[in-house]
């Protein structure tokens, strides 16, 4: 009973903080560039996309990057190639009479010892070698639509944010891993959206960034967290944050939407989630680390008593009844953001996989915190 009332009270903060979202979320004003009539294109974008091994994804992505309605003379766009072992940087290489520039990472760090953000430092050459002043990432395994761009600049000049934050979808495709991690995925971009618009705590995805250069280079790029393999989203935000206090914003656009692949197989899935997060050992957001603790706490706690039903089998009517309640919690965000993204169909799945999200959120926590995992072939400690 200790443990069931332990959930109760967690489950309690929890709801309040469901509700917070679902309000913020829906106090969001979708912008359209219609909207800004004096706006005209002036500024230089500087497209940067990190590649590793993406010979299967980095074609379509420069393809409908190329298909942007933004004038070809104020772009350009530069992939850097991270020690990839297939053909990706030959497939770049073909963009070149189409203004893809391809820069090497392998040639920049040699002599590097005990390196691990990887992405960190391909980022870093690629905004070195950039001529853009405004910054826009985003991962060779994505593709864009063709207001993009002018979605992104346009929101740029009329909010004048030195750090946008824009959306970015899973496809789904037909298993039951895509649907899990479309819709997990799309949640965790509502709550993206709703926290950032509301200056309430700091969430991102590297996928679909924008920031000013000059920013960039006033905060040091990654200097001080280069030391950790992944966090060249959230932890460049809290770098920004801190800099410049509200010059963050959130871009709530369809035409703004990012579309990436979800990951292959279970393994290759916990492997990404232990890897985001792993960034939590070093937050220093004093809002964004109670979220974390309580979201944790409670699924850690709703865990016990599902594991402890096999000991205990009345526990399971207490794990039973507080995920009903969660549920509850959840409905409707959920179903504002899954209609936004246009994945509303997936809405049955969301009580089905509530077990599995559970389980799932308890262990990537804890081996994120041990910070082992693997990406693209590469070991990480």
């Amino acid at each position: 009973m200790i443990l069931f009332c332990i959930s109760l009270v967690l489950l309690l903060a929890y709801s309040i903080l469901m509700a917070y979202y679902y309000w913020s979320w829906n106090q969001i004003a979708e912008f359209n560039t219609d909207d800004l009539q004096d706006w005209q294109p002036v500024e230089k974008v500087s497209v940067i996309i990190p590649a590793r091994n993406e010979e299967g994804h980095i074609g379509q992505c420069l393809d409908s990057i190329l298909k942007q309605t933004y004038p070809s003379h104020l772009l350009e766009i530069i992939v850097i190639d991270d020690h990839s072992s297939d053909r990706s940087a030959a497939i770049v290489e073909t963009y070149a009479n189409r203004g893809v520039r391809l820069l090497s990472l392998s040639k920049k760090i040699a002599g590097e010892p005990g390196l691990v953000a990887y992405k960190k430092k391909a980022i870093e050459l690629g905004i070195d070698q950039s001529t853009g002043e405004l910054i826009i990432t985003t991962d060779a395994d994505c593709t864009v639509p063709p207001g993009w761009i002018s979605t992104l600049a346009a929101y740029h000049a009329s909010s004048r944010s030195i750090f946008i934050v824009a959306p970015v979808k899973i496809n789904s495709y037909q298993s039951l891993l895509s649907f899990f991690q479309t819709l997990d995925f799309a949640v965790l971009q509502g709550i993206t959206a709703a926290s950032v618009s509301r200056n309430f705590h700091d969430m991102c995805n590297g996928a679909n960034l924008a920031y000013e250069k000059k920013a960039f280079q006033e905060v040091d790029g990654f200097g001080g967290i280069d030391h950790i393999a992944s966090g060249d989203d959230m932890l460049l935000m809290h770098k920004m944050r801190k800099r410049f206090s509200r010059g963050i914003g959130y871009l709530k656009s369809a035409n703004a939407i990012v579309e990436t692949e979800p990951a292959i197989g279970w393994k290759a899935f916990l492997h990404q989630r232990i890897r985001w997060a792993s960034k939590a050992r070093v937050y220093k957001d004093r809002k964004t680390i109670p979220v974390l603790a309580l979201v944790y706490l409670l699924n850690l706690s709703l865990f016990l008593l599902l594991a402890g039903s096999l000991l205990y089998p009345h526990w399971l009517l207490y794990f039973g009844i507080l995920v009903f309640y969660k549920i509850l919690a959840e409905w409707w965000f959920t179903e504002s953001v899954l209609r936004y993204f246009q994945l509303r169909k997936l809405l049955i799945w969301f009580p089905v996989f509530q077990p599995l999200h559970i389980i799932y959120t308890v262990i990537a926590g804890l081996l994120g915190l041990k910070g082992n995992y693997q990406w693209k072939g590469r070991g990480v400690r």
